[in-house]
């Protein structure tokens, strides 16, 4: 695996005073390697300043593949002019040809780094494609079609664009070209580097800026919130740009079509297969120049480099190990202290256990029963009931939420547990799922309230907002009228606290640590995938049916939008949208995810969908914006290793992932129901992980496994 802060080879440093020229030394009879006389050549070696402050010996690896490169180099030249190798001769060549491999980068890439020589695979002919040419020319069209309905979007709604595809785009636009301004943020020590997370230990890690109040009038117009200022007793919108519903659905039929036309679906299937065996092909000439300038980085291995997991719901961000020890050691020194209601009468933790005959004895790993097993394949209901320590949604009441008579105390302690483990490992961060259902407009001030009380917070880790989509079961309980009910419990808080930061300062304090939303619950739902244009507005609907997948997803996206406008007007943070998509149901919702979110988890169903496919690849590789402690250029991507989802949805073999060049994450999403290890899946060994999800057997195959070294595997059948 290679390191995403220091895979590139390091060329010169801006920041370095200019190397002093050395005389030349006078010239012996020894006989020299070709790598050899090149070494003398090679400018002199840089401190990292990268993985360190301090100057760190060089490995003769990357001193031998530097050389090996500038002789390379070297050759070319001498080929080009007609001259032999050593008519070169002086270090001001190897100088030059430096120079000019670094000038061969694109525009916009760092320029202290330059990609190490590999053995390049390049088709000739006049046609490559293996379509015809008017299919060829309607499949491109279609193609750039689609990635710029996806690039409004995003720039709409202040998400990330992939700059290499951003690059592309301009191409085929001159005016569009000239006039870009490529933005470039120099970095001069290590301080400036964006890996590196803020050291917090000495200042408040609440505190936060206070933007004066705007004093707008933030009211919903057709299930979207928007901001009004008065001036002289009349109101005007503030204009705040976001994609109407109109729009959405005629972009989204245009999107459908493109993945049923059949031209395309040829073209991109087939080149899709093109580049699969290309990959193969680099693997089989490159294996070991890969693996030297993996070697080749200084203080960086797969277990020292920073790792991100970015689907983790903090319900389930614990093994079960550490739930049982949790609950026993609390049940031994808190046994006495009320932690719920039951027919209106207080019961204290030990009756509790009592009311259901159970001891701290008696708890075992397996009594708890959060561990999936092939009977929750497909099975989302008893997906859902694995939340439920010992199948008692009361001990989830007390242990995992955050609204309880307890005001969610003992979920804050094992939650901080969990953080302090990151912080000790150092360089293991996650983003923990937070769930605000939408029943009122208080739940996001109990929740901001619970945060800051209860001091949950790490450098390691930050929130994402799930919504899960359960206004069906709302409005069958009474407990609300319409759609836009809905939508104003989950915005109008989010709106009023941006508007005056002093009508909620720990709501405004908590969302300063959020990185956006995520909409959740079972795609397989049956549902009419596609809108109408006449469809019912948020203010109309009051049907008990729940909306489609569609519908709940461009609310979310449009008002997010505006509230990103009003956040960043008032110098604030602002948020990205990551829904749950593509794991069930029918492939629109990969349409939808496309079109509105910077990035979705799983995508499962794109095996189904060549176009997709290859649009999800042509945009860019995978990364997350964490806020203010791992700022990544953000792209479209996935995270497809979930290990829910190969376990709960899909096998392992069939995984679209497992054929694509997709650029994606390994997360755990649900380390409680589908893990038996301290050890986070970013922290175990890969082949212990794989083999473990592809035995699929019994829980004796499971122990089995446990016991054995990730080497031995190459025995098993």
């Amino acid at each position: 695996m290679f390191s995403f802060d220091k895979d590139l080879w390091h060329v010169g440093r801006t920041m370095q005073e200019p190397r002093q020229e050395t005389p030349p030394t006078p010239h012996t009879n020894r006989s020299e390697s070709p790598t050899s006389a090149v070494g003398a050549d090679v400018p002199r070696e840089l401190p990292n300043e990268l993985s360190a402050p301090y100057e760190v010996p060089q490995f003769p690896i990357e001193q031998i593949e530097k050389k090996l490169l500038i002789q390379r180099q070297l050759n070319v030249k001498a080929a080009e002019c007609g001259q032999s190798v050593r008519s070169f001769g002086g270090s001001e060549a190897g100088a030059m040809t430096f120079e000019e491999a670094v000038r061969l980068r694109g525009e916009e890439d760092e320029p202290e780094v330059v990609l190490p020589h590999f053995q390049r695979v390049s088709i000739s002919g006049e046609d490559t494609s293996g379509v015809p040419l008017e299919d060829l020319q309607l499949a491109s069209s279609y193609l750039v079609q689609a990635l710029e309905i996806r690039k409004r979007y995003m720039a709409m709604s202040n998400q990330s664009f992939e700059n290499i595809t951003d690059r592309f785009l301009r191409s085929m636009d001159a005016e569009a070209m000239a006039n870009h301004t490529p933005h470039k943020v120099p970095k001069t020590n290590i301080a400036d580097h964006d890996v590196h997370p803020p050291y917090t230990k000495d200042r408040d890690p609440w505190e936060c800026p206070m933007p004066a109040p705007k004093g707008w009038t933030i009211k919903p117009d057709k299930g979207v919130f928007n901001c009004y200022t008065t001036v002289d007793g009349k109101e005007t919108r503030v204009p705040f740009q976001y994609v109407t519903l109109a729009e959405y659905i005629q972009d989204k039929y245009t999107m459908c079509n493109m993945i049923a036309d059949g031209p395309l679906k040829s073209f991109c299937y087939r080149r899709l297969s093109y580049l699969s065996s290309k990959f193969q092909l680099h693997v089989l000439l490159n294996e070991l120049r890969e693996l030297a300038s993996q070697k080749a980085v200084p203080h960086r291995d797969f277990y020292n480099i920073r790792k991100v997991d970015t689907h983790i719901h903090a319900a389930s961000c614990m093994n079960q190990k550490h739930l049982l020890r949790f609950i026993k050691k609390t049940l031994k020194t808190h046994a006495d202290e009320v932690v719920t209601l039951h027919k209106g009468s207080p019961m204290t933790l030990k009756a509790v256990f009592q009311s259901m005959n159970l001891s701290t004895y008696d708890l075992t790993v397996d009594m708890l029963d959060v561990h999936a097993d092939r009977n929750t394949f497909h099975r989302f209901d008893k997906f859902n009931a694995k939340y439920n320590p010992i199948g008692e949604s009361r001990l989830r009441e007390v242990f995992l939420k955050t609204d309880n008579y307890m005001n969610g105390k003992y979920f804050a302690r094992i939650i901080n547990e969990v953080a302090a483990d990151l912080e000790e490992s150092k360089y293991q961060n996650a983003e923990l799922r937070l769930s605000i259902y939408g029943k009122s407009p208080g739940e996001w001030a109990k929740l901001a309230k619970w945060a800051i009380q209860y001091d949950v917070h790490s450098d390691n880790v930050r929130w994402l907002i799930q919504i899960p989509r359960l206004y069906d079961i709302f409005k069958s309980n009474k407990i609300m009228n319409n759609f836009q009910e809905f939508l104003s419990n989950i915005f109008t808080p989010l709106f009023e606290v941006t508007n005056d930061p002093n009508s909620n300062i720990e709501l405004h304090k908590f969302l300063t640590h959020v990185v956006g939303f995520d909409s959740v619950d079972d795609e397989s739902k049956p549902e009419n995938p596609m809108l109408d244009p006449d469809v019912k507005s948020p203010e109309e609907w009051d049907d008990e049916d729940n909306p489609p997948y569609a519908y709940y997803l461009y609310y979310m996206y449009a008002n997010m939008t505006v509230l990103n406008h009003a956040r960043k007007e008032q110098g604030l943070n602002t948020f990205v949208l990551r829904p749950h998509c593509g794991e069930a149901g029918p492939v629109q919702h990969l349409v939808c995810g496309f079109m509105l979110a910077e990035n979705i988890s799983h995508g499962l169903l794109l095996r189904k969908v060549p176009v997709l496919q290859y649009l999800y690849i042509a945009c860019g590789e995978f990364s997350r914006k964490l806020h203010n402690f791992l700022k990544y250029r953000a792209k479209m991507g996935k995270h497809f290793g979930e290990l829910a989802k190969i376990r709960g949805i899909i096998s392992y073999k069939l995984s679209p992932h497992e054929q694509r060049a997709y650029a994606g994450a390994i997360s755990n999403g649900l380390p409680n129901i589908f893990r038996r290890f301290r050890e986070s899946v970013l922290k175990v060994a890969p082949p212990f992980i794989i083999a473990y999800l592809v035995y699929e057997g019994v829980e004796r195959e499971h122990h089995r496994l446990s016991r054995k070294n990730p080497a031995d595997f190459a025995n098993d059948q």
